[in-house]
This record gives C-alpha cells, sequence and structure tokens, in this order.
C-alpha cells in the first residue's frame, strides 16, 4: 500500500469512512472518489498528501466549510486538477497571496458566499457557477486585474450574485474559449474590448440587467463564436434574452451563416484545451425557452438548434426582413418587445422553424399569407399585438388553439368562430394608437392638478393652522355665516 499512488473509485456510490485523525501510508498523486459517499465532514487526510496533482471529490455529499490548507494546496506546483463540486461546501475563501497553479478547478454547485478572491483566477478552466458570491464594483477584482489572467481559457460566474459592469479589461483574456455569465445581476452596456476575446466559442450573458445595443462587433471580430454570433461567423445559437436591450435588430443578422446551412453532426460535441501540457475537456451548456418551457441543452443537443431568442428586452422599429434569411432556423423568439409595424411578408422563407414567438409586442397588419408554408411548426403565438384581417387558412395554422391569436386588434377566420367578409372582417378595424405628445399633456395635466391641489389646500389651511389670530378670525367668520344662514331660514319658514 505505501506505493500506491493513483486511486480511481469515481462513479461508484461505495461509502467510505475515515477516522478524523488518520494518515494514510502512501502518497497518491491522484485521487478519484466522485461520487463516492465520504461523510459530511471535509476529509482531513487529504492535507497529508504532498504531491497531490488530481483530486475529484464532486457529489460526495460533503456538508462542510473547507479548511484554509485545501486553498493553499492550489497554488502548489503539482497541482492541476481540482473538483469539489455538487457538495454542500460553504463558507468564505480566503484571499492568498499565490495564483492557483491548478490548471482545472471547479467549485460549482456549492454554498461558497462573499468575495471571490483573485488567487484563483490563475487556473485556467475555473467553474464558480450556482453559489452564492455577491463582488459588485469592482467586479471581482481591480478594474485592471484581467490582464494579469491572460492564460484563462474556460471562465463559468453563472447563477451567482454579481453585480455591476463587466470590466473593460476582461478584454485582454486573449486566450478565452467560454465567458459565461449568465443570470446574475450584472448592468451596463456589453463592453467593445470583449471583441479582442478572439478564440471564444460561447458568449452567454443571458438574464442580467445588460443595457444598450448590440454590439455590431460580437460577429465581425469574433470567428469562432458557435454560441450567441450576429455577423459572418459560425452561431447556432443567438440568445440575448432576459436583458434590457434596446433599439433594433441589425440588418446583418442575415449573416448568421450557420442559420442557413444544415446542422453538422460534428458542431459542438467536443472542446479540448491544452494546459501546461494536459489536455482537459470541457462542456458547454445553454438555457434556452423551447416551446415555452426552459430546457438546459448539452453539446450534442446544440448541435441540432439554430435559435434567435431576444425576447424580453427592449427592442423597437420593425422586425427586418433579412431574418427571413435564416432559413435553416428552428426557432424565433422576439417575444415581449416593442416591435411595431407589420411581420414581414417573406416570413414564410423560415420552413425550418418548429417554434415562432412574437407575442406581446406592437405588430400591425395583417398575417402574411407566407406563414401558411411552414408546415413544421408546432409552436405559434402571435397574441396580445394589434394583428387584423384574416387568418391565412392552411391545415398547420387553422390547427392552432385560438389562444395562438388572441387579444388582438381584429383577426378573422378559422380557428376563430368568427367569419370573415370578402378576407376581411365584417367591419374595418379601427386602430387607437394614442399619440405621445396627447399622452404627455394628460399626464402633465394630472400632475399640474395635483401639485395645484396641495400648494392651495395647504396654502388656506397651513396658514390658519401656524397663525393663531387667522384662525380665530377664520372661525369667527363660520360662525357667524352658520347664524345668518339659520336665522333667514327661520325667518323664510316663519313668512
Amino acid at each position: 500500500m505505501s506505493m500506491l499512488r493513483y486511486l480511481y473509485l469515481s462513479d461508484n456510490s461505495i461509502a467510505l469512512r475515515f477516522t478524523e485523525n488518520w494518515v494514510p501510508p502512501f502518497q497518491l498523486h491522484d485521487i478519484g472518489m466522485g461520487s463516492c459517499k465520504l461523510g459530511l465532514t471535509f476529509p482531513k487526510w487529504i492535507l497529508t498528501q504532498k504531491y497531490l496533482h488530481y483530486l475529484d471529490i464532486s457529489n460526495a455529499g460533503i456538508s462542510d466549510n473547507v479548511p484554509e490548507w485545501f486553498w493553499a494546496k492550489l497554488s502548489s506546483p503539482e497541482c492541476s486538477n481540482m473538483n469539489i463540486l455538487n457538495n454542500n461546501l460553504k463558507g468564505l475563501i480566503p484571499n492568498l497571496q499565490a495564483k492557483s497553479q491548478c490548471s482545472f478547478l471547479s467549485l460549482s454547485s456549492n454554498e461558497f458566499e462573499g468575495s471571490t478572491p483573485p488567487f484563483l483566477l490563475g487556473s485556467g478552466l475555473i467553474d464558480l457557477s450556482k453559489n452564492k458570491f455577491s463582488d459588485s464594483l469592482p467586479f471581482l477584482c481591480e478594474s485592471d486585474c484581467w490582464s494579469n489572467f491572460k492564460a484563462l481559457a474556460y471562465l463559468d460566474l453563472s447563477h451567482n450574485n454579481f453585480s455591476g459592469k463587466i470590466p473593460t479589461s476582461m478584454g485582454s483574456l486573449v486566450e478565452l474559449r467560454a465567458l459565461i455569465l449568465r443570470n446574475n445581476s450584472l448592468t451596463g452596456e456589453i463592453p467593445s474590448s470583449l471583441m479582442n476575446c478572439t478564440k471564444l466559442v460561447m458568449l452567454d450573458l443571458r438574464e442580467n440587467r445588460l443595457e444598450g445595443l448590440i454590439p455590431y462587433w460580437i460577429g465581425s471580430e469574433l470567428k469562432d463564436l458557435q454560441i450567441l454570433s450576429l455577423q459572418r461567423i459560425n452561431s447556432d445559437l443567438f440568445d440575448l434574452s432576459l436583458n434590457n436591450l434596446s433599439g433594433h435588430i441589425p440588418k446583418c443578422i442575415q449573416n448568421l451563416t450557420s442559420m442557413t446551412q444544415k446542422a453538422s453532426s460534428q458542431g459542438l460535441s467536443t472542446h479540448l484545451y491544452l494546459i501546461n501540457s494536459d489536455l482537459f475537456e470541457y462542456d458547454l451548456d445553454a438555457f434556452l425557452t423551447w416551446k415555452g418551457v426552459e430546457h438546459v441543452f448539452n453539446n450534442n443537443g446544440l448541435v441540432l438548434l439554430k435559435v434567435v431568442d431576444l425576447s424580453s428586452n427592449h427592442f423597437s422599429e420593425e422586425i427586418p426582413p433579412e431574418i427571413a434569411d435564416l432559413i435553416q432556423l428552428v426557432s424565433l423568439n422576439l417575444s415581449r418587445n416593442n416591435f411595431a409595424g407589420k411581420i414581414p411578408s417573406n416570413i414564410g422563407n423560415l420552413t425550418s422553424l418548429d417554434s415562432l414567438d412574437l407575442s406581446r409586442n406592437k405588430l400591425l397588419g395583417s398575417i402574411p399569407p407566407s406563414l401558411s408554408q411552414i408546415d413544421r411548426l408546432s409552436v405559434l403565438d402571435l397574441s396580445h399585438n394589434q394583428l387584423s384581417g384574416k387568418i391565412p387558412t392552411s391545415t398547420q395554422l387553422q390547427s392552432f388553439n385560438p389562444s395562438s391569436y388572441e387579444d388582438n386588434l381584429d383577426l378573422c377566420g378559422p380557428p376563430f368562430v368568427k367569419f370573415c367578409v370578402k378576407g376581411k372582417p365584417p367591419h374595418e378595424p379601427k386602430v387607437e394608437v394614442q399619440d405621445d405628445e396627447d399622452l404627455l399633456l394628460n399626464r402633465g395635466f394630472y400632475i399640474s392638478l395635483t401639485f395645484g391641489f396641495i400648494i392651495g389646500f395647504w396654502g388656506v389651511f397651513g396658514s390658519i393652522l401656524i397663525k393663531r389670530s387667522w384662525r380665530h378670525a377664520y372661525f369667527r367668520f363660520m360662525n357667524n355665516l352658520v347664524d345668518n344662514i339659520y336665522v333667514k331660514y327661520r325667518w323664510g319658514r316663519n313668512d
């Protein structure tokens, strides 16, 4: 046993129990105990392993604070791979001086909180997702500190409580393949410095509070991007939903070339990265609202998806007809925005669509007849707009529930019971769009009325309350007035 160097027990349900002060007779290089049951306390015997290269105690049922000596091991030159994900590990991580030497570090799906110490960023692949980290400005470290971590290739900070702006110095991470910041509270615009991260394969900014326009450079500069892209590059997923982005969809969206081509059997299936002579494989996954339900798609599932999701933002103006050039698009979700104008007449070119959601916008006019050419649709939602006229006739469009068309201006024809007269509703719809100027006048009128009432009320009664002589004079006046009314009333009755 003293010669034992490699111990691999992962992917079993073996229950292992160690005494608190046990000192093993061996010095291990690799420890693989993922999914083994190690008990609630953090295994102290790991401290005795001086040449630890690889450690996997993920999903081991540990519920404890991580001792400081463990973090110190990350700075060891022997450290290569540390995986403690999916336990109930908690507490604050100390800020050590020496950088982490581990090429791969996963702390995901635990209960770590507080600030994230910069020494962790010395690793090449870092997964801190699904914790309770809560750094604010400056984001994680000083604004220019990211230039010190140029070897970083994979950074997942999703599902935490990070806030503030994405720092411009992140643009110095020239080796970065994946930047995953979804489901935090990040604000501001997407920094233009990220165009320098030309090796990015995935950029996930979903579910934040980002503002501003879609950056023009995402497509033109990030040539390797496969998840989130705009122009002239291989992009299968374009998901910026649940932010505060505004403006219009750029016409260059037609340059999403992979959305005009059939899915490859290779695609995103494997991602390998060489760090310090060690080859690491990492997975990519994306949260997507698919047919009204949020799903997680991993490498293989993403290969088959070609999706544009800009839902729940503040995009306005018309939907550009160029979007219909993405003929291999499987899902288009533009719901919960402020899109106006008509649905593009060439929308029927998207013959591969399985799901189309344009609900809760301000779309006008009739439903384009070309929509009936899409025979693969299983989900359609055009509700809560200002559409009118006849619903185009096709086996597909008439098969949807009327709720797919509800709360529009004046639609007729099946699946509604309301029939059309010569292709139109029985009466012409009246579009009641309130002018912005009238809205401002009405709002100003009520604001002025409120302020006038407050000033008038307190101008009279405030003076009476403050000045005693005025208060006495006011009550004498009211008494005399009541007496006069009473006397006149009595005389009138006597007459």
